[in-house]
């Protein structure tokens, strides 16, 4: 059976069920620039993001290292006599030094304060503060003040250990896992010889990698330079980047399904560039980020996930397809099933668990979504508008437009769940980022296939003159 009859069975019965220089004088300059000079540290309108963000950018000055060592004495030096109790859910975030030398850690509370953490790095408590570093937590602190150039910074100390939120890890073993099982299922749609396509028509398959990997991270850097986003909220940028870099996904090939577009092309592509994403997805996301003096991509770790999650599953989904074809072929309905519900899941639960981000109108407001849907309807009108440049029909065009435009938000998420305390992505911004993405790529596919209509209208022997992929790929295989 066909990729494309495949494909075209599942959705049916989904739908059917519904220095020494820097040593001396450059530590003591940068200490008492933060804690007791209050210079433009907190010229922000967000205190907390706004001492993050300086404390991000320190680090990586000359003698960060002994700075923070001096930050950290000071710090451990507050009286706590008039201390104040508090206890809420949040995150702890880690700010390492570029040279050796403790880091200095920080708490967040889901509405934005940000607390320094006063504690002595020496005494064995680095190990355990990174494991908290991973997940939400509920903390026990107390609290108080250091006037800094005329406003109070908030210091916190620990009087009790932070409690883990059980749903939180929960949370993440499930998009783990989910994504695992539905790129197993993407698998088992698949086989070797549908990788042929590319040498029997290589048009349509080398402009559609072209354009997912070429056009559309270089759109998300364009809006995000021209709006400013790279210089204000520099992981919202990265979350663009990374949504633009990430391969299509069973969204893409729903969609062109029912745009009536070339279905087993849309499934090849999704496929090539699913495969293709262990390289270009760091890649991209480095070269992109690079000049951001706030951001460090850790490329090791993107690399190592869309090795597990994606490429080790879909090698394991195409093997049980060639031993055991039959159960595959029974199989493939549930997993694509899985593939849409999760993906739904994933955005609704992940929104909802971040409802507090709507109230930040300044950093996510009418620019920041607006940016979001201007990035996949753009990418869907320039895959149309190239396609039909270089000679494709209305048919195929169909198919490579939304497979420019169209993202697997769920990889997106996933990985930007795993590399953000890495980044030091303190208000999981491009988690919120791919999510939304996620949501309003529906909206922008829907107004494709209605423009579809009148910009590329298909005619009746269209498929007949033009054979489609799914043809040249049957034809393959009985040769």
């Amino acid at each position: 059976m066909a990729p494309g009859q495949t494909t075209h069975r599942m959705i049916n019965w989904i739908f059917k069920r519904n220095k020494r220089w820097s040593r001396g004088c450059i530590p003591a300059i940068l200490m008492v620039a933060l804690v007791f000079g209050g210079i433009p540290v907190f010229a922000s309108d967000d205190p907390g993001e706004a001492v993050y963000r300086h404390l991000s950018t320190m680090s990586g000055s000359p003698g960060s290292g002994d700075a923070f060592k001096h930050l950290n004495e000071t710090l451990q030096k507050l009286s706590w006599k008039d201390a104040r109790p508090d206890e809420f859910v949040g995150n702890l975030r880690v700010i390492r030094p570029g040279s050796s030398g403790p880091a200095l850690y920080l708490l967040r509370k889901q509405t934005g304060e940000v607390y320094l953490l006063s504690m002595d790095p020496a005494k064995g408590n680095a190990a355990r503060l990174e494991e908290f570093s991973k997940n939400k937590m509920r903390f026990k602190i107390l609290t108080t003040e250091t006037a800094v150039g005329g406003k109070d910074v908030p210091i916190a100390r620990f009087t009790a250990p932070p409690e883990a939120i059980a749903m939180e890890k929960i949370f993440k073993i499930c998009i783990v896992l989910m994504l695992f099982f539905v790129m197993v299922g993407m698998g088992m749609t698949l086989t070797f010889d549908d990788f042929a396509l590319v040498f029997k028509k290589p048009k349509g398959i080398l402009i559609g990698q072209v354009l997912q990997f070429g056009i559309m991270p270089l759109l998300a850097v364009v809006f995000g330079y021209l709006l400013g986003f790279h210089r204000d909220y520099p992981f919202i940028f990265v979350g663009m980047v990374l949504i633009t870099a990430i391969p299509g996904g069973v969204t893409s090939n729903l969609m062109t399904y029912y745009a009536k577009g070339d279905l087993a092309l849309s499934i090849s592509l999704t496929s090539f560039s699913t495969v293709l994403s262990i390289v270009f997805t760091p890649l991209l996301l480095a070269f992109y980020c690079a000049n951001m003096p706030e951001v460090s991509i850790p490329v090791q770790v993107v690399v190592q996930t869309i090795s597990v999650l994606v490429i080790i599953p879909l090698a394991l989904g195409m093997t049980i397809r060639k031993k055991w074809e039959a159960a595959a072929q029974k199989a493939t309905p549930f997993f694509s099933a899985l593939g849409i519900i999760s993906l739904l899941v994933l955005i609704i639960a992940g929104i909802a668990g971040n409802l507090n981000m709507f109230a930040d109108t300044a950093r996510y407001g009418v620019k920041f979504y607006t940016t979001v849907f201007l990035i996949t309807m753009a990418g869907m009108v320039l895959g149309l508008a190239v396609s039909k440049l270089l000679g494709i029909s209305n048919y195929q065009t169909r198919a490579i437009s939304l497979e420019t435009g169209l993202r697997n938000s769920a990889l997106a998420m996933t990985i930007a769940l795993l590399i953000q305390d890495a980044m030091g992505d303190f208000y999981s911004s491009m988690f919120f980022t791919s999510g939304i993405f996620g949501l309003v790529m529906y909206l922008a596919g829907g107004v494709s296939i209605y423009l579809f209509k009148y910009l590329l209208p298909l005619e009746d022997d269209e498929t007949v003159t033009e054979p489609a992929a799914s043809q040249v790929i049957e034809e393959s295989r009985r040769n």
